[in-house]
């Protein structure tokens, strides 16, 4: 049903427009929208959400920028360098090949779009390939900040707990129906406006990885090398974009370095970057280091807290690191 308070059309409605793709959200919050679902945190939200510290703890939500190591997908590993002048006491860092995607990340509005129909709110590839600036990039998010309810659902935590365990490095389907099933475990509510943080269990499993493994790994997510036999447990059902907006999602993030199941149960087409990125405007995390606030929550039954996240302000950005932190 629709939310009287906000008019935002549900997802049932969404799926027989006319006047945009279907099951898009495009033009529901302006035409030259370019935040998406972040619109749902809302100052009312925002200020409800920073009641729910109680105790002061924090919990940084970034992985090291140098792991994973080496990086996937054919990214080049940062260095670092600190410089200093011997007359003055001052030290600067210098960075190179410092990917923005390569460790914790939020994938912006222009990461992805969808094969058929383009990019957020009609934009075409040719908008968003320019080298400089151009929409959707992850500076709107970083000026806009993301703050909110966040909420863990803990889906690797609760497999085990009900005998039912599975492997991050295989292919897992994480479904709609799995995640409310988690959230109901938790004995957590979800509602509008919420960041959901789910933990498949990815990180803890890469850490224990040997050094020859973790090189297998990534050689398996270079494309033309073997792509095709990296594997992992992740989102996807074709019924997670209905779930989400229909629950006012306004960002999701994981702890798994692709965000999908891999390989994509769709082929690519339409995987969940293609239909929550480029038709709903709902930005996606990877990597997200959630084994410290896991613990916690499973210690203290207590699955939502105060989130803060503050992307890079990288003009026409695909992407950043997050920047967050949990505060319980």
């Amino acid at each position: 049903m629709r939310d009287p308070d906000d008019g935002v059309p549900t997802f049932a409605e969404l799926s027989v427009r006319l006047d945009a793709p279907p099951n898009s959200s495009w033009g529901v919050f302006g035409e030259a929208d370019q935040l998406g679902t972040v619109n749902f945190l809302t100052p009312e939200r925002v200020v409800a959400a920073a009641s729910l510290v109680k105790a002061g703890r924090v919990f940084s939500l970034n992985w090291s920028l140098l792991l994973p190591f080496p990086p996937l997908f054919g990214r080049q590993p940062l260095k670092h360098r600190v410089g200093h002048w011997p007359d003055r006491m001052i030290v600067d860092d210098v960075i190179h090949n410092f990917y923005p995607q390569v460790s914790s990340q939020w994938d912006s509005l222009r990461h992805a779009g969808h094969a058929e129909y383009g990019f957020y709110n009609g934009f075409s590839i040719q908008d968003v390939a320019q080298r400089e600036g151009g929409p959707l990039g992850i500076d709107n998010l970083a000026r806009r900040g993301i703050v909110g309810r966040g909420v863990l659902l803990d889906v690797y935590g609760h497999m085990r707990a009900t005998n039912r365990p599975f492997s991050s490095m295989d292919v897992f389907v994480i479904t709609a129906e799995l995640l409310a099933e988690t959230a109901e475990w938790e004995s957590v509510d979800i509602k509008a406006g919420d960041i959901l943080l789910v933990r498949t269990g990815w990180i803890a499993e890469y850490l224990a990885l040997t050094p020859n493994a973790r090189e297998e790994l990534a050689a398996r997510t270079v494309p033309g090398s073997g792509y095709g036999s990296f594997t992992q447990a992740g989102l996807g059902g074709t019924d997670l974009p209905e779930f989400l907006w229909n629950h006012r999602i306004a960002a999701i993030a994981a702890d798994n370095p692709a965000f999908d199941t891999a390989p994509s149960l769709s082929g690519g087409r339409e995987s969940l970057h293609a239909t929550l990125i480029g038709l709903l405007g709902m930005p996606l995390g990877e990597m997200w280091q959630l084994e410290d606030l896991a613990r916690d929550c499973a210690q203290d039954q207590t699955y939502e807290f105060f989130l803060t996240s503050a992307p890079l302000n990288i003009p026409g950005g695909a992407g950043s690191p997050p920047n967050a932190l949990a505060i319980k």
